[in-house]
Protein backbone atom coordinates (compact mmCIF):
# COMPACT_ATOMS: atom_id res chain seq x y z
CA UNK A 1 0.00 0.00 0.00
CA UNK A 2 2.87 2.34 0.84
CA UNK A 3 4.39 1.88 -2.63
CA UNK A 4 1.00 2.61 -4.19
CA UNK A 5 0.64 5.85 -2.16
CA UNK A 6 4.16 6.93 -3.11
CA UNK A 7 3.50 6.19 -6.78
CA UNK A 8 0.22 8.15 -6.74
CA UNK A 9 1.87 11.10 -4.96
CA UNK A 10 4.68 11.15 -7.51
CA UNK A 11 2.18 10.96 -10.36
CA UNK A 12 0.10 13.80 -8.86
CA UNK A 13 3.17 16.04 -8.48
CA UNK A 14 4.21 15.32 -12.05
CA UNK A 15 0.72 16.21 -13.29
CA UNK A 16 0.82 19.52 -11.41
CA UNK A 17 4.20 20.23 -12.95
CA UNK A 18 2.75 19.76 -16.43
CA UNK A 19 -0.35 21.82 -15.62
CA UNK A 20 1.58 24.92 -14.48
CA UNK A 21 2.98 26.73 -17.51
CA UNK A 22 6.65 27.45 -17.48
CA UNK A 23 7.57 31.13 -17.51
CA UNK A 24 10.20 32.08 -20.08
CA UNK A 25 12.72 34.68 -18.99
CA UNK A 26 14.46 36.85 -21.54
CA UNK A 27 18.22 36.76 -21.35
CA UNK A 28 19.88 39.96 -20.25
CA UNK A 29 22.47 42.14 -21.88
CA UNK A 30 23.91 41.93 -25.36
CA UNK A 31 22.26 38.60 -26.16
CA UNK A 32 18.85 40.17 -25.60
CA UNK A 33 19.84 43.33 -27.51
CA UNK A 34 20.94 41.40 -30.62
CA UNK A 35 18.54 42.49 -33.43
CA UNK A 36 19.78 40.11 -36.09
CA UNK A 37 21.53 41.32 -39.23
CA UNK A 38 20.02 44.76 -39.82
CA UNK A 39 23.02 46.62 -41.28
CA UNK A 40 23.87 48.72 -38.20
CA UNK A 41 26.57 49.39 -35.66
CA UNK A 42 25.49 50.16 -32.09
CA UNK A 43 27.16 51.27 -28.87
CA UNK A 44 26.04 51.41 -25.24
CA UNK A 45 27.20 53.47 -22.29
CA UNK A 46 27.72 50.51 -19.95
CA UNK A 47 28.98 46.95 -20.19
CA UNK A 48 26.79 44.19 -21.55
CA UNK A 49 24.80 46.53 -23.81
CA UNK A 50 23.25 48.39 -20.89
CA UNK A 51 23.11 51.90 -19.47
CA UNK A 52 21.60 53.57 -22.50
CA UNK A 53 22.04 53.24 -26.22
CA UNK A 54 24.55 55.85 -27.46
CA UNK A 55 23.76 55.48 -31.14
CA UNK A 56 22.75 53.30 -34.09
CA UNK A 57 23.70 53.79 -37.73
CA UNK A 58 24.29 51.93 -40.96
CA UNK A 59 26.82 54.55 -42.02
CA UNK A 60 30.17 55.91 -40.92
CA UNK A 61 30.45 58.60 -38.25
CA UNK A 62 33.59 60.74 -38.19
CA UNK A 63 32.85 62.41 -34.85
CA UNK A 64 30.76 60.85 -32.10
CA UNK A 65 30.85 64.14 -30.15
CA UNK A 66 29.32 66.47 -32.76
CA UNK A 67 25.68 67.00 -33.68
CA UNK A 68 25.48 64.84 -36.80
CA UNK A 69 25.56 61.18 -37.70
CA UNK A 70 24.23 58.19 -35.81
CA UNK A 71 26.29 59.02 -32.71
CA UNK A 72 25.95 62.55 -31.33
CA UNK A 73 26.89 64.76 -28.41
CA UNK A 74 27.43 62.57 -25.36
CA UNK A 75 28.33 59.47 -27.37
CA UNK A 76 32.00 60.48 -27.74
CA UNK A 77 34.31 58.77 -25.25
CA UNK A 78 31.37 57.05 -23.56
CA UNK A 79 31.01 53.51 -25.03
CA UNK A 80 31.67 50.44 -22.90
CA UNK A 81 30.04 47.90 -25.25
CA UNK A 82 29.60 47.81 -29.04
CA UNK A 83 27.74 45.65 -31.58
CA UNK A 84 28.21 44.87 -35.28
CA UNK A 85 24.89 43.74 -36.74
CA UNK A 86 25.94 44.79 -40.24
CA UNK A 87 25.32 42.74 -43.33
CA UNK A 88 28.01 40.18 -44.17
CA UNK A 89 30.09 40.83 -47.27
CA UNK A 90 32.17 43.74 -48.53
CA UNK A 91 32.70 46.41 -45.89
CA UNK A 92 31.31 44.38 -42.99
CA UNK A 93 33.93 45.11 -40.30
CA UNK A 94 33.53 48.12 -38.01
CA UNK A 95 36.75 50.01 -37.23
CA UNK A 96 36.44 52.08 -34.04
CA UNK A 97 38.95 54.94 -33.62
CA UNK A 98 40.58 56.69 -30.68
CA UNK A 99 40.27 60.11 -32.36
CA UNK A 100 37.66 61.74 -34.57
CA UNK A 101 37.99 61.68 -38.36
CA UNK A 102 39.04 58.01 -38.33
CA UNK A 103 42.46 58.71 -36.86
CA UNK A 104 44.67 57.47 -34.07
CA UNK A 105 44.64 53.88 -32.94
CA UNK A 106 41.76 51.64 -33.94
CA UNK A 107 40.11 48.34 -33.12
CA UNK A 108 38.12 46.23 -35.59
CA UNK A 109 34.96 44.25 -34.87
CA UNK A 110 34.17 41.46 -37.34
CA UNK A 111 30.54 40.64 -38.07
CA UNK A 112 31.01 37.11 -36.73
CA UNK A 113 31.92 38.43 -33.28
CA UNK A 114 28.49 40.14 -33.09
CA UNK A 115 29.41 42.32 -30.09
CA UNK A 116 31.95 43.20 -27.42
CA UNK A 117 30.17 43.30 -24.08
CA UNK A 118 33.10 44.78 -22.11
CA UNK A 119 35.54 47.10 -23.86
CA UNK A 120 37.85 47.22 -20.82
CA UNK A 121 39.41 44.01 -22.22
CA UNK A 122 40.28 45.64 -25.55
CA UNK A 123 42.86 48.19 -26.71
CA UNK A 124 43.31 50.32 -29.81
CA UNK A 125 46.32 49.61 -32.00
CA UNK A 126 48.12 52.50 -30.26
CA UNK A 127 47.73 50.79 -26.86
CA UNK A 128 44.99 52.97 -25.34
CA UNK A 129 42.05 51.24 -23.67
CA UNK A 130 38.94 51.22 -25.86
CA UNK A 131 36.59 51.61 -22.91
CA UNK A 132 35.10 55.13 -22.89
CA UNK A 133 37.54 56.20 -25.64
CA UNK A 134 35.81 55.83 -29.03
CA UNK A 135 35.41 59.05 -31.06
CA UNK A 136 34.66 57.74 -34.57
CA UNK A 137 33.94 54.60 -36.58
CA UNK A 138 33.78 53.47 -40.18
CA UNK A 139 32.86 50.34 -42.11
CA UNK A 140 35.90 48.66 -43.67
CA UNK A 141 36.89 45.35 -45.21
CA UNK A 142 38.68 42.81 -43.04
CA UNK A 143 41.87 43.36 -45.04
CA UNK A 144 41.92 47.03 -43.90
CA UNK A 145 42.55 45.87 -40.32
CA UNK A 146 46.05 44.94 -39.20
CA UNK A 147 46.82 41.68 -37.45
CA UNK A 148 46.21 42.14 -33.75
CA UNK A 149 43.62 44.90 -34.25
CA UNK A 150 40.55 42.66 -33.94
CA UNK A 151 38.50 43.01 -30.76
CA UNK A 152 36.23 40.47 -29.12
Amino acid sequence: MRKMTLALTTLALAAVGFAVPATAHASAGCNAAWPGRDGNVRAWKDWDCAGGLLGVTAGNDSNWSDGSGGFQGGAGNAASSVMNSGYVGGKDVVAFYYFSNYSGGYGCLKPGELYVDDLTRDHFTDGHSMNDNILSHQWVTESACAAGSFIS
